[in-house]
């Protein structure tokens, strides 16, 4: 009762400060029914809130945005379409191109079912219940455990929890931590693991603009892709889905943002929060920043291999500019600064009342802890970098683990070596192949270990010492690759269902390093265990206290779980004296068109537009949604439900939202669905889609 008062005053207070402001919260199925629907209906939301989200069905429109290999998407059919963004479904195309039939350029489009294309590895889930465990879990620890122990523990309950709710046929379970424990729900969901592409643009539409438009704004992209999901053999056919608006959006218009936020940061201390900045953030863009510098220097001469490492430099790209981004808006908004202030409030209160001294000791233990971290912080970066470097590495040290941990029961296995996960292992496995290009993957691997060479006494990693310190790097890096078979993906297939024992009678030079790294890599999983465990210890305790101090709703971060925000369509000022408009219409595309790339639009497009007015096609729109990571894709749909467009990005000076949201620059970046519309209406063969989308081309 006391929740819900808080939550009815705080919608009052916002709508009596500012109608139109924007609203800080990605807010999960079960607090959306708890908002005050006065306060959602004034923000301007025209369906009543049960209707988004019905707990004893698990269903509801909330149910139509579904998580699409990471990515957010939302069905827009009853046969199973779906659509997501253009760079979701980019592995696809990938898959599918060779050197004579390059769909990553050309797009594609299926004008029947049998032209689709199925993807090895794009899953789906659906979701269906959520169910508070916190009390389960927090009872599973025995008293005066270590923090390791207290780890092992909560694994162990996560597992059995998700053990019985996947006893249901076709069930896909998860555990899901709220801000390091405050709140651990188990969350049902049902998945579809035949998945086909139906429709995608060009590249030159798809992303337009490139790494120069990147997370800026005007945007002029055409973010949008269409896929269909099968469940035996049929088109699915979900309960519900989104229509789609022909109408669109205006300025002050009401939307919502459906998805799956992947990770948010701002129930870090402040302290955690420079380690995130320093010891994250700074090392992804210089590291990475090389490694896609090595990428294109290695592939620039070779069709086949430019198609091989597309899809991990468009990673890459992405993955860089946003931590450049995330740098500057810490710097711009001071962030950190304000953190700390904010810290100092909770605790000069919490210094007041006996009952939070524990918060207060709880905070000085996290951020003791931090300090500790930062001198292993390179160290810890590489290994964690492991499983998303080299694609040999990569393979070679999972093939590795995989052996070790089916030697173990499989309810003590690591959760992604579970068996429930070995049909997707062994796809990504499968699929990797296109990604591998061998100058290109060498270059990483050199890239990698001369970082690891240059660590400091204390922090060095005893397996590249051993192999690598002395003698030259490029011939002992060419032996690895020259006479390993983990690239040959006919015997990588073999290896999967090898033991330990088998893996090391080959004799591999790369298994040989993968096995050597094996102990270091074991040894940092586990000190990261050991801090989740402390984190499930402390971090509640302070957090809490935050959100006493606040007296108010205070969203949880993101964790990857459906979320909802609310928003308005609306422009920003990034600096004084320049407003930006909210809207950008195809004109503006033709404006950027210089031919060369990434402005050098498809003739097709051109001569399309050469035939309408192009100030009268909306292309792409701003709101200023609560988003992140993970929300690529993500529905946004108007009151009433119904699509208006696809969430695709975030502004330039809205990076750093993941530490905070700041009203005034807060803006994620949407496709308008009435630029899908028009293209679609100017392709010959569309017409069966649009009429499946309910939609009639001209």
């Amino acid at each position: 009762m006391l929740r819900q008062s808080l939550i009815t005053c705080f919608a009052a207070t916002l709508l009596a400060a500012a109608p139109l402001a924007g609203v800080e919260g990605k807010w999960t199925p079960r607090q959306v029914l708890e908002l005050d629907p006065a306060w959602l209906k004034e923000l301007g939301l025209q369906l009543p809130p049960e209707k988004l989200w019905d707990p004893a069905r698990g269903a509801g429109l909330l149910a139509a945005a579904v998580n699409i290999g990471g990515c957010s998407a939302g069905f827009v059919s009853e046969t199973g379409l779906i659509l997501t963004n253009h760079h979701c479904l980019f592995g696809v195309l990938q898959e599918h191109s060779t050197p004579g039939r390059d769909l990553m350029t050309h797009g594609f489009l299926a004008r029947t079912s049998q032209e689709e294309l199925r993807s090895r590895t794009t899953r789906v889930t659906v979701p269906r219940r959520f169910t508070d465990v916190t009390r389960a879990v927090q009872d599973a620890v025995p008293a005066g455990a270590t923090d390791f122990a207290r780890w092992e523990a909560i694994e162990k309950k996560q597992k059995e929890l998700v053990a019985e709710c996947e006893r249901q046929p076709g069930a896909r379970c998860r555990v899901a931590v709220f801000d390091g424990g405050v709140e651990y729900v188990l969350i049902e969901s049902f998945e579809l693991d035949d998945v086909r592409l139906v429709y995608a643009p060009p590249r030159a539409i798809g992303e337009y603009g490139g790494e120069i438009d990147n997370w800026m704004w005007p945007r002029h992209t055409g973010d949008f892709a269409v896929a269909r999901a099968y469940r035996d053999g049929r088109p699915y056919r979900p309960e519900f889905w989104f229509p789609i608006s022909r109408a669109g959006v205006k300025p002050g218009d009401f939307v919502m943002v459906l998805g799956y936020p992947g990770r948010t940061v701002r129930s870090l201390t402040a302290a955690e929060m420079a380690l995130q900045r320093d010891g994250f953030f700074a090392l992804r863009a210089r590291i990475y920043g090389e490694w896609i510098r090595l990428l294109e220097e290695s592939a620039k001469d070779s069709r086949e291999g430019a198609i091989a490492v597309a899809g991990t430099l468009k990673s890459l790209n992405n993955v860089v500019k946003n931590a450049q981004g995330q740098l500057a808006g810490l710097a711009r908004g001071r962030i950190i600064e304000k953190q700390e202030q904010a810290e100092r409030e909770v605790l000069a209160w919490a210094a007041q009342r006996p009952e939070w001294k524990s918060a207060i000791e709880a905070r000085r233990e996290l951020d003791e802890r931090a300090a500790r971290r930062r001198a292993a912080a390179l160290r810890d970066f590489l290994l964690q970098s492991v499983p998303n470097g080299p694609v040999a590495l990569r393979h070679a040290a999972q093939l590795v683990r995989l052996a070790a941990e089916r030697a173990r029961p499989d309810m003590e296995r690591e959760a992604e070596y579970m068996e429930r996960q070995w049909p997707q292992l062994k796809a990504r496995l499968e699929r990797d192949q296109k990604s591998f290009h061998r100058p290109a993957d060498e270059a990483l691997l050199k890239s990698w270990l001369r970082h690891a060479l240059s660590l400091p006494d204390g922090a060095r990693i005893q397996a590249v010492d051993a192999r690598f310190r002395a003698g030259s790097l490029d011939e002992a890096v060419a032996k690895l690759y020259t006479g390993t078979r983990v690239t040959d993906i006919a015997e990588r297939m073999k290896m999967f269902g090898e033991t330990l024992d088998q893996l090391r009678a080959r004799r591999d030079p790369m298994l040989d390093f993968a096995l050597a790294l094996e102990p270091e890599l074991r040894a940092f999983d586990r000190a990261r265990r050991e801090q989740e465990g402390a984190e499930s210890r402390l971090r509640p305790a302070w957090r809490r206290a935050v959100m006493a101090h606040a007296g108010k709703p205070v969203a949880p971060d993101a964790n990857g779980t459906l979320r909802v925000s609310f928003a308005h369509v609306k422009g920003y000022s990034p600096r004084e004296a320049v407003e930006y408009l909210p809207q950008t219409t195809l004109a503006g595309m033709i404006e950027k068109h210089t031919g060369e790339e990434p402005f050098a639009l498809p003739q097709a497009l051109l001569d399309a537009a050469a035939k309408a007015d192009p100030a009268q096609v909306p292309l792409n729109f701003l709101s200023d949604a609560d988003t992140t990571g993970g929300n690529s894709g993500s529905p946004t749909v108007n009151g009433r439900g119904e699509l208006v467009g696809l969430n695709f990005d975030r502004v330039w000076e809205n990076v750093a939202n993941d530490f905070g949201y700041n009203p005034a620059i807060a803006r994620n970046v949407n496709v308008d669905i009435r630029f899908f519309l028009w293209l679609l209406e100017h392709d010959g063969g569309a017409a069966g889609l649009l009429r499946e989308l309910g939609v009639r081309g001209e």
